[in-house]
């Protein structure tokens, strides 16, 4: 009798998981991403694509948070948009056939901030008791929803942030949580002296709960929303394992490339480029052409047809889609927009973005540029400046 007790103790014990399971399999967790606006401080390529489509290690900006997002079982990611809608809805609609997902946009009238999106999704992120994913449309990293999605259940409070550890915490605002519960205490905005060096890495995951706190009116929900639920105990930290980068303008851009390609060597996820012209991390277009005696790398991605020359040497630099760079050219640390043509014997550098279809003639030196899209370049340019 005994065993029969505890085999329906089981079956029992079982079949209320199953129901739990089919019951979030049937209506999904939800995602909201917090695109924004007009994406000025990645100019000039958002002149012609809204950020989160350009294009980061060959792959939209927010695609790669998507797929990351359907990988855990988010079923309904919700782009919170103020600027060019349709054609991020338009961009959208093959990915979702494609991860058997809903993607939608919560268009805003106005600038709502950090915090107002959620209270214009209200009705769907409140739908049912389940938690649901917000995160800032720059981040990139090893995004771990997985495992923050166990941890905010185990703690059972309101709300979750990921933290990431910075070297010089006096530049950023600083989370102060107990290292023992992960429970927040306060956050502290450029500390003088040390206090904590993790700072919020524009991750979260809330439960319902927290739409009664947020009012339909532009918010931060760093500076408004995050300190009231510290201070009614509501909100936990996530330590984040591995890089992080908000890749918002095209110095920190290129810097996350590098750091993402290092982690994708580090874990196999991708396969890079290999040959006598490639130095260390590489991600290569299969449409793409490299001439001979290039130097291609280290730290590089070339984006579909691509064609660099001979004698070509890029270190540190993205090329996008139908960039040409011709013969005996030197770039470092830039981003060549697309459809854009370096003439031969050119030296670009600097953090230098060239935007759509620009054309830079032979034998010239660019320092730290920006050049808007369709410009002619014939000359020079030695210091930092943008070229309208």
């Amino acid at each position: 009798w005994s065993a029969h007790v505890a085999f329906f103790e089981r079956f029992a014990d079982t079949s209320y998981q199953l129901l739990i399971i089919i019951h979030v399999f049937e209506q999904g967790m939800k995602a909201l991403v917090l695109v924004g606006g007009f994406g000025t401080r990645l100019r000039p390529l958002t002149l012609t694509k809204p950020k989160p489509l350009v294009e980061f290690a060959n792959k939209a900006i927010v695609l790669h948070q998507i797929e990351a997002l359907a990988a855990a079982g988010v079923k309904h990611v919700i782009l919170a948009v103020n600027y060019r809608a349709e054609l991020l809805e338009k961009e959208m609609k093959a990915q979702a056939d494609r991860l058997g997902i809903t993607i939608s946009t919560s268009l805003e009238e106005e600038p709502l901030g950090t915090a107002g999106p959620l209270a214009l999704a209200r009705e769907a992120l409140s739908s049912d008791s389940e938690p649901f994913f917000v995160l800032n449309s720059d981040v990139i990293c090893n995004y771990p929803f997985q495992k923050l999605l166990e941890y905010h259940r185990s703690h059972g409070k309101e709300g979750t942030i990921v933290v990431t550890k910075v070297d010089e915490p006096s530049k950023y605002g600083v989370v102060v949580y107990d290292v023992d519960t992960g429970k927040i205490d306060k956050f502290v905005e450029k500390p003088k002296v040390f206090v904590s060096n993790k700072i919020n890495a524009g991750i979260y995951i809330f439960s319902p709960a927290i739409l009664k706190r947020i009012k339909l009116q532009p918010t931060s929900i760093e500076k408004e929303v995050f300190p009231l639920m510290s201070k009614d105990s509501e909100l936990h930290a996530f330590i984040l394992e591995g890089f992080w980068m908000d890749i918002g303008q095209p110095k920190d851009f290129l810097t996350g490339m590098c750091l993402y390609l290092h982690s994708v060597q580090a874990h196999g996820q991708l396969t890079l480029e290999k040959g006598p012209h490639i130095v260390g991390n590489v991600l290569k277009h299969s449409t793409a052409t490299i001439g001979e005696n290039c130097r291609i790398g280290p730290n590089v991605v070339i984006g579909p047809d691509v064609v660099i020359d001979n004698g070509v040497c890029i270190s540190r630099s993205t090329l996008l889609a139908g960039a040409r760079v011709k013969s005996h050219s030197w770039i470092n640390s830039c981003i060549i927009g697309w459809r854009s043509v370096v003439g031969q014997w050119v030296r670009i550098e600097n953090a230098s973005v060239l935007g759509e279809d620009v054309q830079v003639q032979d034998e010239l030196y660019l320092n730290g540029v920006l050049v808007l899209p369709h410009k002619n370049i014939t000359t020079s340019v030695t210091e930092p400046k943008i070229i309208m």
